[in-house]
């Protein structure tokens, strides 16, 4: 017999709370085992009851999610944020990220949700790949890898830094770019896996505190040194003739923006003038987009397994053969800019 996933609900609606709770107990392999009603009451039974995952609201009375998930010891509990699209609730939910929490979901409709059934099966999801991860970041690492692919010494010139990310991305990109120096001399174009509306509270918070100017990505701007572009949720970012375009083209991968829609368009219009990384994310988003880059001269980088959050979309570009690079989270800023500077 498995051991089923433990799971704390936290909402201070009663009907949020119950029907969160027939979402996840309808799941052979996870059952509830408690929930809570505000700050105060989830804090105290995360201590006592110790569940594997917790889904946390965001507005609460006594102590918000913000604040309890600072108490929550993240080693042996993953924390999954349920937020409402307001102003508020988006930037407590891009400082959450930051803080650790493992993802979020965005409630339908607002704080009471008549119709939270929307997202049942990205919750359940997402609780699977939390209680994955908790079990994953107790192994050591192995092997230590770099430089996996024969870097020519007539590479062609970096114009521009790519970077993608999904699940577990907002946390590691600031630390990244947060590192990247004033006098980069280069654009840096980002694709965090976000929803509408909370890419704007992602940049805003990133620019508060990096050397660089970030800014959530317009349409038709032209692509500036020194600026970091992110791709706003629901609009897919292409470049072309040095200028940002937004596309509302079919989702590729189930996702808009998308990874590779942003690496394949930029592979063309920069002729593999390129510098491509691959952050922590569920499935295979960018894949296709680093062997375009690869094949026309750029440099790649990946995310490690041990500290990706879910070591999706790194292993799938590592699997194209075309990853120059496999670095821890903490790496990978200094990479950047040895790469740069060694070759500018």
């Amino acid at each position: 017999m498995f051991e089923k996933i433990k799971v704390l609900v936290v909402d201070d609606s009663a009907f949020m709370r119950k029907m969160i709770s027939d979402m996840i107990n309808s799941q052979p392999d996870m059952e509830v085992i408690d929930t809570a009603r505000d700050g105060l009451d989830a804090l105290e039974k995360i201590k006592r009851l110790n569940p594997d995952v917790v889904t946390l609201d965001v507005e609460m009375p006594y102590k918000n999610g913000l604040e309890v998930l600072k108490e929550i010891d993240k080693e042996k509990t993953q924390v999954i944020m349920l937020s409402s699209l307001t102003a508020e609730g988006s930037a407590i939910t891009i400082e959450a990220l930051r803080l650790g929490a493992f993802d979020f979901i965005q409630k339908p409709s607002g704080s009471i949700s008549l119709d939270i059934e929307k997202v049942k099966d990205d919750l359940v999801e997402k609780i699977r790949y939390a209680n994955a991860h908790i079990k994953r970041r107790r192994i050591k690492p192995l092997v230590r890898y770099e430089a996996l692919t024969s870097l020519e010494n007539n590479q062609k010139p970096i114009e521009a830094i790519l970077i993608g990310a999904s699940t577990g991305g907002p946390k590691v990109l600031f630390e990244l770019v947060t590192q990247l120096p004033k006098d980069l001399d280069l654009p840096v174009l980002i694709v965090q896996h976000m929803p509408a509306g909370f890419t704007k509270a992602f940049a805003e918070r990133l620019d508060r505190y990096s050397s660089l100017k970030v800014l959530e990505a317009q349409d038709n701007v032209i692509i500036n040194k020194n600026h970091v572009y992110i791709a706003p949720g629901g609009f897919h970012m292409l470049v072309n003739r040095n200028r940002i375009k937004l596309d509302l083209s079919p989702q590729v991968h189930g996702v808009r923006p998308a990874v590779d829609k942003l690496f394949l368009s930029a592979a063309h219009e920069f002729d593999g003038r390129l510098l491509a990384v691959i952050l922590t994310g569920m499935g295979k988003d960018g894949a296709e987009g680093i062997k375009a880059i690869k094949q026309r001269g750029g440099i790649t980088i990946a995310q490690d397994e041990v500290t990706s959050t879910v070591f999706g979309m790194p292993k799938a570009a590592i699997e194209t053969g075309c990853i120059d690079y496999v670095l821890p989270d903490k790496e990978i800023a200094n990479q950047i800019v040895k790469i740069v500077r060694g070759r500018s």
